[in-house]
This record gives C-alpha cells, sequence and structure tokens, in this order.
C-alpha cells in the first residue's frame, strides 16, 4: 500500500496541532446535537445525579469506536457501505444502509422538529411554518453551497453549548456528591432508567456518526490528492493525525455531554422539575446562567435557542449526508458534499428525499422534544448489530492490511458492541 512522508515540522507545535483538526471535531461537534441535547437534559432532570457516570465511561468506547471507522475510511480509501458491498453479501449490505438511512431519518424528522419549537420560544410563529421554513433553509444551502464553509460558519453558533460549562461553575454544586457519581456507576434495573440510558448510549454512539466520518477522512484524501491509481496513501503518521483529531473531537463532545447532564441534575431535577416536556422545560436549565440580568428567562431561551437551532442546522446535513453517502456507495453513485448537483443528481436525491420524509414526521402528533428522544434510543438499538459489523472490518487483516485494529482497540469496539446490546435488550425485556 502506498505510503506518505512525514512532513517537515515548520510551523509552530500549537499550529500544527490544530491543523489536525477535521473530521473528528466535525463529528464530534454534530454528536451535540438537538437530540443529544433534549436526552442528556431529560436523564439529568429524571434521575438527577444518577447516570452522571455514563460521560466518563462513554469516552474511551466512544473514542475507539469512531477512530475505527476513521481508520476504515482512511485505510481504504472508501466509505463503509463500500467497505461492507465489496466484502459481505447483498442482505448483509441492504441490511446496513436500510438502518442507516431509517435511523437518520428519523433523526432528521426529531431535529427539524426541536428547532421549530426551541424558535417558537423567541417568534409567535406556528410551528408548520417554521418546519417548512428550516427544511427548505438546510436543503438550499446543503445542495447550493459549499458544505464546508456553510459548516464553518455554523460552527460558531455550536459556540451556544460554552453555556453549559459556564453553567455548571455558576450553579452552586455538591463536589463530592457528583464526583463520586461521576465515577461510581448507578443502576436501576426498570424500564424508565434503561430506556433513557440506552437514549444516551444512542445519542453518544450513533449510527450516522460512523459512516460520517469514515466519509470524510475520504474526502480528505481526495481533496488532498492523497490517492493515487485508486489506492490512499496512508502511513502511521497519517493514522496518528487522524487519532489526535478523533481524540480531540470526542473528548470536546463527552465533556459537553457531562456538562449537559449535571445542569439537568442541578437545576431541573434539584428544583422539581423531572419530566422535559417542552423547549422551554429545557431552557429553564440555563437560567441560572443569566440570573442577575434582567428578563433573565427570556435570555435563557435565546441562548437556548441559538445552541439547537445552530446545531441542528449543522447535524441534519451531516444525518443526511450520512444516509446519501451510505445509499450512493452501496449502488455506485457519485458523492460527495462537494459535488454541484448536476454531477451527483442520485446521491443529492437522497439527502432531499431523507430530509422530507423527516420534515413529514413531524406532522404525526409527536412532541418535538420526547421525538428527540425516541430518535436517540432508536440510535442505541441499531448501532448494535453495525458495532459488530465495523469491529469485523476493523480487525480484518484483508481488508486493512497492518492498520487492523490492535488488541486494546479491538477489546473495547467488542466491549461496546456487548454493553450495548445489553442495554437494548434490558429495555425491551422490562417493557
Amino acid at each position: 500500500m502506498p505510503t506518505e512522508a512525514k512532513p517537515k515540522k515548520n510551523k509552530s507545535r500549537l499550529w500544527r496541532y490544530f491543523t489536525l483538526l477535521g473530521p473528528g471535531l466535525t463529528t464530534g461537534a454534530a454528536d451535540d446535537d438537538p437530540s443529544g441535547i433534549a436526552t442528556y437534559s431529560q436523564t439529568g432532570a429524571q434521575f438527577g445525579y444518577g447516570q452522571l457516570w455514563t460521560a466518563l465511561y462513554m469516552l474511551p468506547f466512544m473514542t475507539a469506536v469512531q477512530e475505527a471507522c476513521a481508520r476504515i475510511g482512511l485505510v481504504t480509501g472508501k466509505g463503509i457501505a463500500a467497505v461492507v458491498k465489496e466484502n459481505y453479501s447483498k442482505p448483509v449490505l441492504y441490511a446496513v444502509v436500510g438502518l442507516v438511512v431509517i435511523a437518520n431519518t428519523i433523526n432528521i424528522g426529531a431535529d427539524i422538529g426541536a428547532m421549530a419549537s426551541a424558535a417558537q420560544l423567541l417568534i409567535p410563529v406556528p410551528f408548520v411554518i417554521l418546519t417548512l421554513f428550516f427544511t427548505a433553509t438546510i436543503l438550499v444551502l446543503e445542495i447550493f453551497t459549499n458544505y464546508k464553509v456553510y459548516s464553518r460558519i455554523l460552527k460558531w453558533l455550536a459556540l451556544a453549548l460554552l453555556a453549559y460549562p459556564i453553567t455548571v461553575f455558576i450553579v452552586h454544586q455538591p463536589w463530592l456528591t457528583v464526583l463520586k457519581a461521576s465515577v461510581v456507576p448507578h443502576f436501576e434495573f426498570n424500564f424508565a432508567f434503561l430506556f433513557i440510558i440506552t437514549g444516551v448510549l444512542g445519542t453518544t454512539i450513533s449510527p450516522y456518526m460512523f459512516f460520517w466520518e469514515a466519509s470524510q477522512e475520504v474526502e480528505e484524501e481526495k481533496e488532498n490528492n492523497r490517492i493515487k491509481n485508486g489506492k490512499p496513501l496512508v502511513s502511521w503518521y497519517r493514522i496518528k493525525r487522524m487519532r489526535l483529531d478523533n481524540n480531540a473531537g470526542m473528548i470536546i463532545s463527552e465533556i459537553t455531554t457531562w456538562c449537559i447532564l449535571l445542569v439537568g441534575a442541578t437545576v431541573l431535577h434539584n428544583s422539581g422539575v423531572t419530566d422535559v416536556k417542552t423547549s422551554a422545560d429545557a431552557a429553564k436549565a440555563l437560567e441560572p446562567l443569566v440570573h442577575s440580568f434582567p428578563h433573565a428567562g427570556f435570555l435563557a431561551k435565546l441562548i437556548f435557542s441559538i445552541g439547537i437551532i445552530g446545531l441542528g442546522m449543522l447535524a441534519v446535513p451531516v444525518l443526511s449526508g450520512s444516509a446519501a453517502y451510505a445509499v450512493a456507495e452501496a449502488v455506485n453513485w457519485k458523492a460527495s458534499l462537494n459535488f454541484k448537483l448536476k454531477q451527483a443528481h442520485g446521491f443529492y436525491g437522497v439527502i432531499t428525499i431523507a430530509t422530507l420524509i423527516g420534515l413529514m414526521i413531524n406532522f404525526v402528533g409527536i412532541d418535538p422534544v420526547k421525538a428527540l428522544v425516541y430518535a436517540a434510543v432508536l440510535n442505541g438499538v441499531a448501532a448494535v448489530p453495525l458495532l459488530f459489523l465495523i469491529a469485523k472490518i476493523a480487525y480484518n487483516q484483508k481488508i486493512m492490511g497492518e492498520y487492523k485494529s490492535g488488541w486494546l482497540s479491538n477489546s473495547l469496539l467488542w466491549v461496546t458492541f456487548v454493553v450495548m446490546g445489553v442495554a437494548a435488550v434490558a429495555m425491551f425485556f422490562t417493557i
């Protein structure tokens, strides 16, 4: 397999590290989408500090899964669906693509509904009109603009997530209790606890992230001319760079997760709010951040709404894009967000159809906030068979060559598969 030489060190250490950040950081940012915010807020409100430990314990598993996906894309020069197509039967391929498309489409619908519900906190516009507006805006920007430019702008809106870490240190915390709850696992064998923990796992270790990060590694290789004669230029140096990027994205994502869980527990649960029914309920978690300002309630809603809308605008293209990559790779269509519409009709067709079906889900009468949690739980169930396949591919010498999973990566992948599988089965068992 062609290899790539390590470039000369001619820039500052900080700048070099900053330039490493790419698909891993984007994937980590997209992980804290509206579904994630709603699920973590509901978890904190419902169980207090009872599931705070999940943020710490999910980090190594989430990192290992995303590293394996990124490595598959980097080493093969293909997305996950294309690798499955080359090495497994058609039923397996169709099952994989079907799971991703279904899970992502439902998540798209939930995120669009959440954006509309959050916007209603600020402007008195009917829910239907807002969902149509956000859907049209996302499709126009995703299809007719360069996604890298688009996502770069939206990442600034995602800075609204900093409201949660700031709130953590503004509110009085029982730090000894918090530290213990963050390290010592707590379990309750009942449907409510297992349902929400499956959602926490599902919104953190999500199918769309698997496909997105692998495909974005391939996009980076193509953009930087690192694929020659159909084979990627890969080296251990390139693998190391990918791991640094991936680790940074996952650490940032899990710190944010921990902060949202903690704020939900301290602000909502401890004040008697144990069920987040609306966006207004979720926004109350940020009121301590602005409690000394006039109109604190409105400011909290403003910060919350900006975060939900910005992250939704960033996450929905990731969801529809990862579904489109999977379908396009399965049927040999051209696939890239850098292509124009006329260059990739099928690819953009999947994006459009998935987004429109997601839009229609909002008209079946499901509460937007609850839909976010249901979408997270669905992701938690759908991830299980996909994790099995990713672990098999990442450890396959024929596919990955010398870059196959080592013992640590392989062990973490299989433990993740078992843990998420047990959580899903236990949830169904306790219904």
